[in-house]
């Protein structure tokens, strides 16, 4: 990745200290509007370590806008993500992400092809192929997931006793009692009165119901998760929820500012604009 973010040591000092100031008064640090690239770059110069990036970009369909080199620019947020954290997610139509599963950027690999299904969904085109999203879960070879977190009360009663023998994988279905989580989530689409009151403006909002089992899957209480497309804060809301800590920033000022308000935190702040390789 060619974009370069400077930070002088006391840039670099100041961020570090506002980022951890935020997350143990918030549980989240807000960013003030910056590109995605350069976001992803500026974490692993602060040294900072996520669990997980959540990758939610525009899907090129016309909404949100058209890239011509999208491939090439989705490759690379892959490529920076990587070097931050062992878990990704990258968003999409089922289309659109299909052409990266064979594409993957060196340590990553596929985990999972994760479906969110929506019945509700308002296009005239209906069934199946037009009520869904795709996500691929990605991570680095080693990188830890959590079945355990999706047991119930008597599977977990068991697992205190010595007595679940067995624990679930990610997508497949085990022998004996236990199930793993589904790789298909069902949730409706946040559109009129319909979760009303998690509704932000944001125009492809997603419910914290979809995010939270992404992250109890990669995610113990107390870790970090990265999400440079933030959108209006559904990782922060998720992430506040299960008692884990969120850094999160959006190239939107409008954005930015539903997230404060949603979050009821404001966004860091730096006594210098953080450098950007387009200034």
């Amino acid at each position: 990745m060619s974009t370069k973010v400077s930070l002088r040591m006391s840039q670099k000092t100041e961020m570090q200290i506002a980022i951890e100031q935020s997350l143990s008064k918030n549980g989240v640090a807000i960013l003030p509007p910056i590109d995605v690239k350069e976001s992803l770059v500026l974490i692993k110069q602060l040294g900072i370590t996520p669990t997980v990036t959540m990758l939610d970009p525009w899907y090129n369909k016309g909404f949100g806008g058209v890239r011509e080199d999208y491939r090439e620019y989705i490759l690379e947020l892959l490529e920076a993500a990587a070097n931050v954290s062992e878990h990704v997610f990258l968003w999409g139509f089922p289309e659109i992400v299909a052409y990266f599963v064979d594409k993957l950027p060196v340590p990553l690999t596929l985990v999972s092809w994760l479906t969110w299904y929506y019945k509700n969904n308002p296009s005239v085109i209906r069934g199946w192929r037009s009520s869904q999203n795709a996500c691929l879960h990605l991570s680095r070879p080693g990188a830890k997931l959590y079945p355990e977190h999706f047991l119930n009360d008597a599977q977990k009663a068991k697992q205190a006793q010595g007595k679940l023998r067995y624990i679930p994988g990610p997508t497949s279905v085990i022998e004996a009692d236990l199930l793993s989580p589904t790789d298909v989530i069902e949730a409706s689409l946040l559109v009129g009165f319909v979760g009303r009151k998690e509704q932000t403006g944001h125009p492809s909002q997603k419910p914290v119901s979809v995010f939270e089992k992404l992250y109890l899957m990669t995610t113990k209480e107390g870790d970090l998760i990265l999400d440079p497309m933030s959108g209006s804060g559904t990782t922060g809301k998720a992430a506040k929820l299960h008692g884990r800590l969120a850094i999160l920033s959006d190239s939107s000022e409008e954005y930015t500012q539903i997230a404060e308000s949603r979050l009821e935190a404001k966004r860091i702040k730096v006594s210098e604009p953080i450098p950007s390789s387009s200034r």
